[in-house]
């Protein structure tokens, strides 16, 4: 009994009545991202380098500047992007004198300026998040936002094409909430953010990451290619991609995605698109990193097939990996890695 009532004390915030209660969003648009896919246009996956340096070893944000991969760590007392060559060799960074307090993902602006996502929260405690912008000039400044609904841990930062920041939550069920600010950022003022769409992932069967099968529904970072045309998120274990038109993030999600299997990883939490605007690169925390390409093949279109990872019932509504429901498997994955990360997670400091 004992046991139990330690489950649900760590599981409790995804138990059904909180889970049903954190989906009512009025007009939020619901994406059901294996409810239909399009047959993902990508190769075979390369590791053309892996990173080595121990200054490196918590990977969770990437982004493709040219010929120059940015990294930056889940954590520190700066905030610091590492630049790496085709090699994987750091050959510069940027840092500034501010301390952030769980930073998860990071961004590329059109004019250089490098967008820190300073929004992790595993205990679900801050009153706050923060978008950190680190301009080329190495000046930088804190933008702090609120969410409309209570604290979210997020692990995806989305920039789209015309400057405005979407989070994407990290969800154990698998329905993550995406938000985006409700007014210009203010470094004087905290901006409060409205949920603006909803993402449902479910069980793909591709293995990797540290919590088991919870980790197929768990996003941890995102990106926006270098032209604004496509969308990626990731969780430990596969990719997602959205072809995006204009600005309309939200719009793109509420689309059929290509799904990719990644190849298994320990803690998969970094993408970001290639050089070329269309293939991927994924990496993830611990030494060393391997860094790798995911190439295109070609347009994302509608396909009856799915993608490379393994799938009970794909594209089924109601089913899952393995026979189960979604949402008895998700529940399942709820309690299993509510154990996990209460065993094992991270006590971060609170500012």
């Amino acid at each position: 009994m004992a046991t139990v009532l330690g489950i649900g004390l760590v599981a409790g915030p995804f138990l059904p009545g909180s889970f049903l209660s954190a989906a009512q969003t009025g007009s939020a648009a619901v994406v059901t991202a294996a409810a239909e896919e399009v047959l993902a246009p990508f190769g075979v996956p390369s590791t053309p380098c892996s990173v080595t340096d121990t200054r490196l070893p918590e990977i969770s944000g990437m982004a493709v500047s040219g010929d120059t991969t940015l990294v930056m760590n889940d954590g520190g007392d700066a905030v610091t992007v590492h630049q790496l060559d085709a090699s994987c060799t750091v050959v510069g960074e940027r840092t500034a004198a501010v301390d952030p307090y769980d930073p998860e993902d990071l961004a590329l602006g059109a004019d250089g300026t490098v967008w820190f996502a300073d929004t992790g929260d595993n205990r679900l405690s801050r009153e706050t998040v923060a978008l950190i912008a680190l301009r080329p000039d190495g000046t930088a400044q804190v933008h702090r936002l609120t969410y409309p609904d209570g604290p979210h841990d997020a692990e995806a930062l989305l920039l789209a094409p015309d400057g405005t920041p979407y989070l994407v939550t990290k969800e154990v069920l698998g329905v993550s909430g995406v938000y985006r600010p409700t007014a210009s950022l203010d470094p004087a003022s905290t901006v409060p953010m409205e949920r603006v769409a909803e993402l449902a992932l479910s069980l793909t069967g591709s293995p990797g990451g540290p919590v088991g099968r919870a980790g197929q529904l768990l996003v941890t970072g995102g990106a926006v290619s270098q032209d604004g045309a496509m969308i990626a998120l990731r969780t430990y274990t596969d990719a997602y991609v959205w072809s995006l038109a204009g600005s309309d993030v939200a719009g793109a999600l509420g689309n059929a995605p290509a799904r990719i299997a990644l190849p298994e990883s320990p803690q998969g939490e970094a993408i970001a698109f290639a050089a070329d605007a269309r293939s991927l690169v994924v990496s993830g925390e611990g030494l060393p990193a391997a860094l790798t390409l995911v190439p295109s093949t070609g347009a994302l279109s509608p396909a009856a097939a799915v993608g490379p990872a393994v799938q009970a019932a794909a594209g089924q509504p109601g089913a899952a990996a393995g026979g189960l429901s979604p949402w008895t498997a998700g529940v399942i994955a709820a309690l299993a890695a509510g154990v996990l990360v209460w065993a094992s997670g991270k006590l971060r400091r609170r500012r």
